[in-house]
């Protein structure tokens, strides 16, 4: 059975894992050293050579980064939660050392290609995956391949402006959708409210308690994820999206909610589907390796022209 590596390099862990058809095998998870970017790169090579050798037949490797790259996918720009990652080459440092193809990916376009191609959205023809923790990003996919737009920059939702002159957002953008619904600015909202630091599992535990403030808190952000959600619908009227991340994880008090506030912004154009993610913290190594497949694919089909 054809076999591929996906990588999922995050801020403090590496994961790492096969893909064979469409069976997920043999994960691994390393921490992130944090001696700079060659460290880090080394420590995924030492990690793929043990899992060719038991998993032998590997045909190609993707890797999952967030933060910005070039317009060729082949090098990392920069990575701020990182240590080191500004302008690493990074496709042509792993393709010299494991001798196969790597394809550089997003990490959140990763995890919605898992979930568009293998996961909750499997059977539909468009797909907008939304990911919401630290900040909130996302990638709109159709007929199973990313829509990147003409700058690439295509489905990053939690840059959309929500409230002019609100909060900043980690990108500087006064109001961004992430800076007024993201765990961070639900766990700002809530310290600021109670007075003392509160996660953003709290929160959301005291407002299905029935806590009046943490009430406001975490619906005013579903109300604002529902506004832009029912926004993307009237603009690009996906089939389904696709909701994953640490803030998702509250489970059906968040995507009920969610859903009705997108459902009431969108009334009198359409429905509004929002599934939850099926992977989890798996998605970004999976669809890795499937970003990895594609690029593979797509060599061959230029190849027969």
């Amino acid at each position: 059975m054809r076999a591929t590596i996906g990588v999922d390099i995050g801020a403090t862990k590496i994961a790492c894992g096969v893909l064979k058809e469409e069976q997920f095998l043999s994960k691994t998870t390393i921490p992130t050293p944090q001696e700079g970017w060659r460290s880090v790169l080394d420590s995924i090579v030492n990690t793929i050579r043990i899992l060719q050798k038991s998993h032998p037949g590997v045909t190609e490797v993707g890797v999952g980064v967030p933060g910005m790259h070039d317009r060729s996918r082949t090098e990392v720009l920069f990575a701020a939660n990182i240590l080191g990652f500004t302008n690493v080459p990074i496709v042509d440092y792993l393709g010299e050392r494991l001798a196969c193809p790597i394809a550089l990916e997003n990490d959140a376009n990763a995890a919605g290609l898992a979930e568009a191609i293998l996961g909750a959205a499997r059977y539909a023809s468009s797909t907008m995956f939304i990911t919401i923790s630290t900040g909130i990003g996302g990638c709109i996919i159709a007929d199973g391949q990313l829509w990147r737009g003409f700058h690439g920059i295509a489905g990053e939702v939690g840059h959309v402006t929500r409230v002019p002159d609100g909060p900043l957002a980690p990108s500087g953008v006064a109001g961004a959708l992430e800076a007024v619904a993201s765990g961070t600015a639900i766990e700002r909202d809530a310290t600021f409210v109670f007075r003392k630091p509160t996660s953003t599992a709290e929160v959301f535990r005291l407002a299905q308690d029935g806590d009046r403030k943490a009430e406001q808190i975490v619906h005013a952000a579903m109300r604002y994820l529902g506004m832009a959600i029912a926004d993307v619908q009237k603009l690009l009227d996906p089939e389904v999206f696709v909701i994953g991340g640490g803030v998702a994880s509250v489970g059906e008090y968040f995507y009920g909610n969610v859903q009705n506030y997108a459902r009431e912004f969108a009334r009198g154009f359409s429905d509004v589907t929002i599934v939850p993610a099926h992977f989890g913290v798996d998605a970004g190594v999976i669809g890795a390796a499937i970003a990895a497949r594609q690029m593979t694919a797509k060599r061959h089909s230029e190849s027969l022209v």
